[in-house]
């Protein structure tokens, strides 16, 4: 079985205009109202729909509906979304760290065809502590396709922030008092054992960190033959699942696309492993050795404040925190040469990172077989389709202080993985060493039901196997994203095997 992915160009702008119509009236589109501004992603997505033949007799016509084969009448169905955060760090475009709702506004329209005003369409992710969901939601305007498919359709759009708390004042540490409960999924949470079916199976756990200061709770989810994933039942409640990643490149894993972005179905993340504390020569990939005794000294006191402080989450472990931030700073930092680059790679930022990986194809494996309730099966179950926003994308210091690359590029298709190995082609990389992509290499996957060199890549009117796509000296085009500063020089495609 071959899988088909159809890649598009377009002029990489954005439309601006909430709620995001499209710039001329499509027969199939069941409203008349437009853009006064052009939409060029509206159009490339007809397109790639297009491309890869869904419901291809019916263009042109009222009747077309290309998500007509993947969602039926009455079915839920959920868009995921990259919403890590409500800022781009480095000052940068948002739009280079999260998905356009241009792009989203588009996918509603096209399930709503599908729906015939049936089901459920739910918008949903769960971002980090640090975003402020209200900010974000501004830059958004999500708002305004609630009110239009309110209004037009009297059809509700779902919309859901996943996460179980955030932070009060983002800009401020987690500190206990900095913390607020959030109403999360309103369906609640799963917890998914996977035991020996983990990455983590077989693997010590003593210095496994997450996304929070209290390693215990990641290391009590994490021993043995529990390895258990606290996932949102809204999305393995849907039927069908719609991902609208970044084209992005991220310091623990490479690249975050498809499946990196299923970190975001988990409503509490301190349950996913990030790395493991320690140097390369400690049995951790925190960070790489070699480093200077005094750098070296300073992240250990720093881990060990975290652990024996922040991670109590009461008062008196922030005011501990506190004295002694303070004490750095005013009587150790300005005699200490202090080498700051080693931040960019703290927390296994680097391509020796050989645990978050793990993680996100853990995720993978709950996508497609876990059921409504958490059992695991051996048949995929759910339904999906896969647009990579690379309209403008997020290069050097990714995932969330990105420098913006503008490529005017969609990427399309059913599977995650497939569209993942693309993409990541795409971006100049070569999948082979990406650690992600091993499932695809695995005797026996189920993920992927062909080997990378059976995609087929639908690209300027031609289709491309993806022996010669992945394997030769094809390059055209490769958008030549810059990797994170840690993977620089570990993921690039060779040049030599471009013959340059």
């Amino acid at each position: 079985m071959r899988e088909q992915i159809a890649v598009g160009v377009t002029i990489p702008a954005y439309n601006n205009e909430a709620p995001y119509h499209p710039y001329v009236s499509y027969p199939e589109v069941p409203f008349s109202e437009t853009s006064k501004y052009p939409n060029f992603p509206y159009h490339l997505l007809r397109q790639l729909f297009l491309k890869l033949g869904l419901d291809k007799e019916h263009y042109g016509t009222p009747h077309w509906n290309p998500l007509g084969a993947i969602i039926r009448l009455g079915q839920t169905v959920l868009i995921k979304p990259n919403f890590v955060l409500s800022s781009n760090l480095s000052g940068g475009d948002l739009f280079a760290v999260v998905t356009h709702p241009s792009i989203i506004r588009a996918l509603i329209d096209y399930i709503y065809i599908a729906l015939k005003g049936t089901g459920r369409i739910i918008v949903a992710d769960a971002p980090q502590m640090d975003c402020d969901w209200e900010q974000l939601m501004a830059a958004q305007r999500l708002d305004t396709i609630q009110t239009f498919y309110r209004r037009k359709f009297s059809f509700e759009i779902e919309l859901y922030d996943l996460r179980n708390f955030a932070l009060i004042d983002p800009s401020k540490p987690a500190y206990s008092e900095n913390r607020k409960e959030l109403p999360g999924d309103p369906q609640g949470s799963v917890i998914i054992n996977l035991g020996r079916e983990s990455e983590f199976y077989g693997l010590p756990s003593e210095n496994y960190y997450g996304a929070d200061y209290n390693r215990n709770e990641t290391i009590r989810h994490h021993q043995g033959e529990i390895h258990e994933y606290c996932v949102s039942e809204t999305v393995l409640s849907a039927d069908v699942i719609i991902s609208v990643p970044k084209m992005k490149v991220h310091k623990k894993v490479g690249v975050t696309l498809n499946l990196k972005g299923l970190v975001g179905i988990n409503t509490n993340k301190n349950y996913l492993i990030h790395y493991r504390v320690g140097t390369a020569g400690e049995g951790g990939d925190q960070l790489p050795n070699n480093l200077k005794a005094d750098d070296l000294l300073l992240i250990k006191i720093q881990r060990w404040l975290y652990d024996h402080a922040l991670a109590k989450q009461n008062k008196m472990g922030d005011s501990m925190y506190k004295w002694v931030l303070s004490l750095y700073r005013f009587f150790i930092k300005p005699f200490m040469h202090v080498d700051n680059s080693i931040a960019m790679y703290d927390g296994g930022n680097w391509h020796g990172n050989d645990t978050a990986w793990r993680m996100t194809a853990d995720l993978a494996k709950i996508l497609f077989f876990a059921d409504s309730q958490g059992n695991l099966c051996d048949k995929i179950q759910r339904n999906f389709f896969c647009v990579v926003d690379g309209i403008a994308g997020g290069e050097n210091n990714g995932p969330l202080a990105p420098d913006v690359k503008r490529c005017g590029c969609l990427v399309a298709g059913r599977n995650p993985l497939a569209v993942d190995l693309v993409t990541a082609r795409l971006m100049g990389f070569d999948i082979k060493k990406i650690k992600q992509f091993s499932m695809i290499f695995k005797e026996g996957s189920k993920i992927l039901p062909c080997s990378a060199e059976d995609i087929n890549i639908i690209l300027n009117g031609l289709i491309i196997k993806g022996r010669h796509f992945f394997d030769d000296h094809w390059d055209d085009p490769v958008f030549g994203f810059k990797p994170h500063p840690g993977w620089t020089g570990h993921i690039e495609i060779s040049q030599d095997r471009l013959g340059r």
